[in-house]
């Protein structure tokens, strides 16, 4: 039988797993769906020399190994001895070029074996803050000193539009604005904008003021001993001050922007922010008010807490991915135990 007579695609899990053919720990939608052997009218066709059996590839995999009797099942065999073993299963990396592996958030341990759910279930958890509108109150600050530097230079902007964009990277904010505008901006535009906005910002906004509960959430984690740390897209020394007013100590680990080459929406600032807190990406939760904190925390493969108090919506959110969405800091307090963070 040639390939063009192949006919049906087996997408059934339980069958691959019947068949040997996948591993339980394998994510489906992400495979290929391997096409079988039968022909149209749901026949096993015959099986012919070892060398025909290979040109048939993976798209009869599931013939091979469930083929009847008598069908020649050795030159089955010996093509399925023959095929490469399986990609492992996706996974996020905490470094670029280094797979993450399960076993890395629990040293020691080798993944397998009967207790190997309860060792990840016993796994230390972490959270990883923003900061602007999640922890202090200055996404509006940001939104004045960005429309007012556009407006020196002479591009008028909303503030709706901007406070759109509150929480990506500055250059990535104002290549976005160049669009809103409908005027490219060159790099010396980009910077001098940048450059203004935190001066602006400075001068707005001279004293920062904590969001509700936003102090005691990150007392109580440290009093229980749950690491945690903060990932801002902002810059020194703009973020001096908010620092300053949440108590923050030298020895809480603190990520921005100057320490990573790509801000959100891209997972940097959550990956080194996680790996500099010694805890796998997985055990970590994003704590965001914005869209693109979600995004980010999505693609470092992390769950994510939405926080309204930076203006998005609880829909905004949960569709950007929040596993949940809490008024504030104050009422992401007394859920903790939800998240399963405290002892």
């Amino acid at each position: 039988m040639e390939p063009d007579d192949l006919a049906a695609i087996v997408d059934d899990q339980r069958t691959l797993l019947a068949h040997g053919l996948l591993r339980r720990d394998e994510d489906v939608p992400r495979r290929c769906a391997l096409r079988s052997n039968l022909d149209r009218h749901g026949r096993w066709p015959e099986v012919g020399p070892r060398d025909q059996v290979l040109e048939f590839g993976a798209r009869s995999r599931l013939a091979r190994a469930t083929a009847p009797a008598g069908s020649n099942r050795e030159a089955c065999q010996c093509a399925r001895r023959s095929f490469p073993q399986r990609a492992p299963p996706f996974r996020p990396e905490i470094k670029r070029g280094r797979p993450l592996r399960a076993a890395d958030s629990i040293p020691g341990r080798r993944i397998g074996g009967s207790d190997n759910v309860f060792a990840l279930a016993r796994a230390q958890r972490a959270l990883i803050f923003d900061l602007d509108g999640t922890l202090v109150d200055t996404v509006y600050a940001h939104v004045f000193a960005w429309q007012r530097a556009f407006a020196e230079v002479g591009l008028p902007i909303d503030g709706w539009r901007i406070h759109r964009r509150v929480g990506m990277s500055g250059g990535l904010f104002a290549r976005a604005a160049s669009r809103e505008i409908g005027r490219p901006l060159s790099e010396e535009e980009t910077d001098a904008i940048q450059h203004r906005h935190g001066e602006l910002y400075r001068e707005l906004l001279p004293e920062r003021r904590p969001l509700p509960g936003a102090v005691e959430v990150l007392a109580e984690l440290r009093d229980e001993g749950v690491p945690y740390g903060i990932a801002t897209s902002g810059r020194r020394p703009e973020i001096d001050a908010s620092l300053e007013a949440l108590g923050v100590r030298e020895e809480t680990v603190v990520v921005e922007r100057g320490h990573v080459d790509r801000a959100k929406p891209e997972p940097d600032l959550f990956l080194t922010c996680a790996e500099r807190l010694g805890v796998s990406p997985v055990d970590c939760y994003v704590v965001g008010d914005a869209v693109w904190d979600l995004l980010a925390a999505r693609r470092a493969g992390m769950l994510s807490v939405g926080l309204l108090s930076g203006g998005y919506g609880e829909d905004e959110l949960t569709r950007a991915g929040a596993f949940r969405v809490y008024r504030d800091a104050a009422e992401l307090r007394g859920s903790l135990d939800e998240l399963g963070v405290l002892n």
